[in-house]
């Protein structure tokens, strides 16, 4: 078995700890097989081995502090506290989200020094429900672009070909994953954040449906529709672990669903059979690396043969109207949002050229140009619903390339077709996002260093569970081969 510098997974032994799925790993301490203290020791060893090489795991907290949580820990387990759901687990939360006490730069020397003094509303949930915070992952600074690197801590690199990128915005916990670091991981998305890493590191991710996860961190509480958070596991049982956590409503967060927990309980009734449109590369709309789609094409055949029914399917709609409808909220919403560092003449130097191109979109919007893009949202939401009513479910590549060398920026062209922005690449992901859609990335054939790639399974609206359920079936029968 090759070391951690060629991508692959560490020998067994005292790694072995570090390799079990998180839903095994919560028993165990609850059983008393493992402590507290024994596990997150596991854990920092290995990110000591590994991260070196891939740069996933940020912003890390004194191992002697840790380790006296973990302490805690077991103390309060042997003196009979109810273990929550999460206990005794360590987690390093993505850097675009608030972790009290702990530094979050966003990826941005502007916040370099920047610490909270309270959590997202996810990560006081994942604490109460018995994690250890023990750093951060690695991400692209403000989130902009899906290739963790900003000027802060450097580029995270792939964890199956380190000489590539991880993705983003995301990239550092697909690769603190994928290299077994964490047992588990939070992520978030809006143009792919959580599927495109995973498909390039060979985990799962998950976008859940919006306002699935609260989140009160963005002051436009009303108008960000867009972006969410989510899950990222080794499996699916794990994601939907920590989804039981994050999700369900918070009086901080208005437009949060009521509903949530359950979705590991849901996985106990596999998903026989399903209606699945394969939406390829849109009726030629999307540009395309070679290999992307006979990839996802060739898995997708392996979940047929399961007795899963694969079929084309046609969007139905203008495929491009979606994409600039996208483009303009972003500039509307993340753009408008950048804006007073913009405005300050000491930090809009230290914005990187995507933010800026963000900002300068948002202050040449007009209300009517975002109430058309609104406009657009709505009516695809309507064409969604159309496809669902032959469809149970929607299936798309989680990206348009191949992992690339991790010196690049961003892919400007994709099989001699110029790119116009330095997200249109991912354009793949703007679907389920413009119409606030469950989506489950799953790894196809994760073992390839060079050529890794992930498949969107897409649900109908606030079919998390479902989705999920479909996520498992593909791990099953497909993911794997």
């Amino acid at each position: 078995m090759a070391n951690a510098a060629s991508g692959m997974r560490p020998p067994n032994g005292a790694s072995g700890i570090c390799r079990m799925a998180a839903t095994e790993l919560v028993r165990a301490i609850r059983d008393r097989q493992f402590s507290v203290r024994e596990v997150v020791s596991a854990f920092l060893d290995r990110i000591e081995d590994a991260n070196p090489t891939v740069n996933a795991i940020i912003s890390m907290r004194p191992r002697e502090t840790v380790l006296a949580e973990a302490d805690a820990a077991d103390s309060a387990l042997a003196a009979g506290a109810t273990p929550g759901a999460l206990f005794g687990l360590p987690v390093a939360v993505k850097d675009l989200a608030l972790t009290k006490g702990l530094t979050t730069t966003f990826g941005s020397p502007i916040f370099a020094d920047f610490v909270p003094t309270e959590d997202d509303i996810f990560v006081e949930r994942m604490r109460a429900a018995g994690a250890i915070v023990i750093g951060k992952t690695n991400v692209p600074e403000f989130g902009l672009g899906s290739h963790s690197y900003n000027p802060v801590f450097g580029v995270t690199r792939n964890a199956l070909n380190p000489g590539l990128t991880a993705g983003g915005s995301s990239g550092g916990a697909a690769a603190a994953l994928a290299l077994d670091m964490l047992p588990i991981a939070d992520g978030s998305d809006m143009g792919g954040s959580l599927r495109n890493p995973a498909g390039w590191n060979g985990v799962f991710g998950f976008r859940p449906s919006q306002g699935r996860v609260p989140s009160a961190s963005s002051p436009d509480l009303f108008m960000a529709q867009m972006g969410v958070e989510g899950p990222m596991g080794r499996n699916v049982a794990d994601m939907a672990l920590l989804l039981d956590v994050m999700s369900g409503y918070d009086v901080r967060a208005p437009l949060s669903l009521a509903e949530g927990g359950d979705f590991l309980a849901s996985l106990q009734r596999p998903l026989e059979t399903a209606r699945i449109g394969w939406l390829g590369d849109v009726g030629g709309h999307l540009a395309m690396e070679e290999g992307v789609l006979e990839l996802c094409e060739a898995a997708l055949a392996r979940l047929q043969k399961a007795g899963y029914v694969i079929e084309e399917a046609a969007l139905g709609f203008d495929a491009e109207s979606v994409w600039q409808a996208f483009v303009t909220l972003r500039h509307a919403t993340s753009g408008a949002a950048l804006k007073p560092l913009y405005d300050d003449p000491g930090k809009r130097p230290l914005l990187k050229p995507e933010a800026v191109w963000e900002i300068e979109g948002a202050l040449g919007l007009t209300a009517p140009k975002i109430r058309q893009a609104t406009e657009i949202r709505s009516a695809w939401y309507g064409a969604v619903l159309g496809l669902f009513r032959r469809y149970d479910f929607l299936a798309l590549p989680t990206a348009q390339v191949f992992a690339f060398d991790a010196g690049l920026h961003w892919p400007d062209e994709i099989g001699g077709r110029t790119m116009d922005s330095y997200h249109r690449w991912m354009e793949v992901t703007a679907y389920a996002t413009m119409a606030g859609l469950p989506a489950a990335a799953v790894p196809v054939d994760r073992g390839r260093r060079d050529r890794s790639m992930g498949l969107q399974l897409i649900g109908p609206p606030r079919s998390d569970a479902d989705t999920l359920r479909i996520a498992a079936a593909f791990e099953r029968f497909a993911a794997a081969k």
